[in-house]
């Protein structure tokens, strides 16, 4: 047998290993797109079950966390399967997950909701302002009564110019015991809103009190309606915009965050 057709054993091995080689490199492009899948996938359910998904394609390329607080923010007690639900037992743990991950850079939170239950609706507001990376949150449609905390938590707050807010007071369901205690209970419930409010905007305490127990505007209860820009010369919200504007203040925040902490 010539030279020629003669193989050594080192030669064989060497293209069986490029051989396993090319093979192992496509398994790996195979593996990386279903992990692409997966992620996307899950990405979809949790925007479906929870109205929460990560925005990262942007040129900058900062992870936002968007949430949104859509419907009725439910408390201790289930809606019906017929009311669009935001879940204060779903939302206060995707906030801490959000505050121990140092690769998300800052939080949008969009806002249509008619209220809900005060002490679900206030905990989700105080965690919200108690995250560190910066964070928008935008009225669409409307963000009435424990809304109105929600949605002056974050750093910088926009309104649609056809958005709402509605302030009014504190109403409740189920046995009411007329006693002066219970009047006693309103008013405190009713002050760790107010409070909350003027701490978090530009409105005075005695102010926001007075929207709340007005009796001019709404036929069958107190309170007061303002509508996109009413809302900003009040200062209850900081400006009037859309997600363009919204998306832009918070790419600025991010950024002047990052050279803070340079």
């Amino acid at each position: 047998m010539s030279r020629k057709n003669m193989e050594s054993a080192d030669d064989i091995d060497m293209r069986n290993e490029d051989k396993n080689s090319s093979g192992s490199g496509s398994d790996a492009k195979e593996d990386a797109k279903e992990k692409e899948k997966e992620l996307e996938q899950k990405e979809d359910e949790k925007l479906q079950e929870y109205g929460q998904m990560t925005l990262e394609k942007n040129q900058g390329k900062r992870k936002i966390h968007l949430l949104s607080i859509i419907g009725e923010v439910e408390g201790h007690e289930n809606l019906s399967g017929n009311s669009k639900a935001t879940k204060y037992d779903h939302v206060l743990p995707q906030l801490a997950s959000l505050e121990d991950d140092d690769s998300v850079d800052g939080l949008l939170v969009l806002l249509n909701t008619s209220g809900g239950d005060v002490d679900a609706g206030l905990a989700i507001a105080e965690m919200i302002a108690s995250v560190t990376m910066p964070t928008v949150s935008l009225v669409l449609g409307g963000s009435h009564s424990i809304g109105v905390p929600l949605a002056v938590s974050t750093n910088y707050s926009f309104i649609v110019p056809t958005g709402t807010v509605m302030i009014h007071p504190v109403r409740m369901t189920g046995m009411v015991i007329g006693a002066a205690q219970t009047y006693e209970y309103f008013n405190m419930i009713q002050d760790r809103i107010l409070s909350f409010i003027s701490s978090h905007s530009r409105m005075e305490y005695e102010h926001v009190k007075c929207l709340m127990h007005n009796t001019k505007m709404l036929t069958r209860d107190l309170g007061t309606v303002l509508v996109g820009e009413q809302a900003v010369k009040e200062g209850l919200i900081d400006e009037v915009g859309g997600i363009r504007e919204a998306l832009h203040k918070l790419y600025e925040l991010i950024d002047n965050h990052c050279i803070k902490q340079l």
